[in-house]
């Protein structure tokens, strides 16, 4: 019996979050509207959007002693996510800064923080909450050797995704793992070192599936998705939607997915309703304030 359906090992930030008119070239100044903080960070966002589509949720993560981190604390209570295994202390909380323009696209710089402090250690502790869960969801804003711990820890049966987010390279243990690895394109072209000729979503799907994944997912933005198994690719239409800030989309995305993986769900059924659930998420401000509920997803 799982004590939880999903469990995300990974980052934990404060979003400051500005909008602005454009983004500024190098050297460039603009202006743009007050500062918003906003509870962030790939891991704590796919632990609430996950717990608000009714999955039972733990993370483990850390943050700092500090107000940035009693705020994502409170984030994960209100939602209804597990948060015995988020460790506090080490370093200030992550951070990152992020501005959004009128059409919606951002740009990200993140500060990791106590994230970086995530160690292997930490995971070999929390072992017993790994074993608990049907699917483990992972992303790499905190170090690779945490993630490799991760891989080396899963239990027999459970499900790994991987949101390999920012990208780096990763080894092949890992990759091995990945049921699936969940890349954007740009992702995909990073892990490839544009071994992809022609850079289409179809050929980095086939050409990341090479690497060994036992399944990918190239999230295509406004254009949808693709999904990559053994058993061929398949395409997930895209939810037309009209964009207020794309900044949590992605990770609304990965946590319906994997929930839905959770439940029995095949990878394509789960990508083409985690499309829903990223579309619904763009239509709103900020990350984890905008993501849906599961009746909001199935009005859709």
């Amino acid at each position: 019996m799982y004590d939880y359906d999903l469990l995300v090992v990974g980052s934990a930030n404060a979003d400051l979050v500005i909008g602005v008119e454009r983004r500024p070239a190098a050297g460039e100044t603009v202006l743009g509207s007050d500062l918003a903080v906003h509870p962030g960070g790939k891991g704590a966002n796919q632990a609430v959007a996950a717990a608000r589509l009714g999955a039972r949720t733990a993370l483990l993560a850390r943050v700092g002693d500090d107000a940035h981190g009693r705020l994502l604390l409170d984030a994960q209570r209100a939602a209804g996510v597990d948060t015995a295994g988020v460790l506090v202390g080490g370093a200030p909380t992550g951070v990152a800064l992020i501005t959004v323009d009128p059409l919606g696209d951002n740009s990200i710089v993140v500060s990791p923080g106590a994230n970086s402090r995530l160690t292997p250690g930490d995971v070999r502790a929390a072992t017993g909450r790994l074993h608990a869960a049907r699917v483990v969801s992972a992303q790499m804003e905190v170090p690779l050797e945490t993630v490799v711990e991760v891989v080396r820890n899963l239990a027999p049966g459970s499900r790994l995704v991987l949101n390999a987010s920012p990208p780096r390279p990763l080894p092949a243990q890992v990759l091995a793992a990945c049921d699936p690895l969940i890349v954007n394109e740009h992702e995909a072209k990073v892990l490839l070192g544009g071994a992809a000729p022609g850079g289409r979503p179809e050929e980095q799907a086939r050409g990341l599936l090479a690497e060994g994944p036992r399944s990918v997912v190239v999230t295509l933005g406004a254009d949808g998705a693709l999904v990559a198994s053994a058993d061929g690719i398949v395409r997930v239409a895209p939810v037309k939607v009209d964009a207020v800030d794309i900044t949590g989309a992605g990770d609304a995305f990965t946590a319906a997915l994997a929930w839905r993986l959770s439940q029995g769900s095949s990878l394509a059924d789960a990508a083409h309703y985690a499309a829903r659930a990223g579309a619904l998420t763009a239509t709103r401000p900020g990350a984890q304030d905008s993501f849906p509920t599961a009746a909001e997803v199935k009005a859709l």
